[in-house]
């Protein structure tokens, strides 16, 4: 997992959107995330600068200061919102995806629409805080991974 500026955050590697919208998690994040522990996610929309998302779980939403979500949204705790379907909760919206045992995502498209990404799109995993992963599109840590000289991995679905 290179650290591709001195001091800066680790990344994960890439992963390309395919063309029906799935997305593979590098296996080191779905170790240290534990990902498949509930076979659904957690989607947060990212930060204006870096786009994308935050990729997280019930359980660490749950220990987080954003627990107040699952009292406004009970149907995120109980899954009965749609899949995918974002609501907006404190600026940032939010939606819950099933991930499969292989790691990989689909995001439906209503989804990506909420999050501004499409097909193709290049997702930058890097290491965040204990609740959660950022899959970033866009931004200055973006535009130093594409510049890194060293090795990156991709995953590709």
């Amino acid at each position: 997992m290179p650290q591709i500026n001195k001091g800066g955050k680790y990344v994960f590697g890439w992963s390309p959107i395919s063309r029906d919208l799935h997305i593979k998690i590098p296996d080191e994040i779905i170790l240290e995330y534990d990902l498949l522990k509930e076979g659904k996610l957690i989607l947060i929309s990212g930060s204006k600068t870096s786009g994308g998302f935050v990729v997280s779980r019930l359980d660490l939403i749950k220990q987080s200061i954003m627990k107040g979500l699952l009292t406004d949204y009970p149907d995120i705790e109980d899954y009965s919102l749609p899949e995918g379907k974002c609501v907006k909760y404190k600026g940032r919206h939010y939606c819950w995806v099933k991930i499969n045992t292989n790691g990989i995502l689909k995001l439906p498209e209503e989804t990506a629409e909420c999050f501004d990404v499409k097909e193709n799109d290049k997702l930058l995993s890097i290491r965040g805080s204990n609740i959660g992963f950022v899959l970033a599109v866009k931004g200055p840590i973006v535009e130093s991974a594409n510049n890194y000289d060293g090795i990156i991995e991709e995953y590709i679905c």
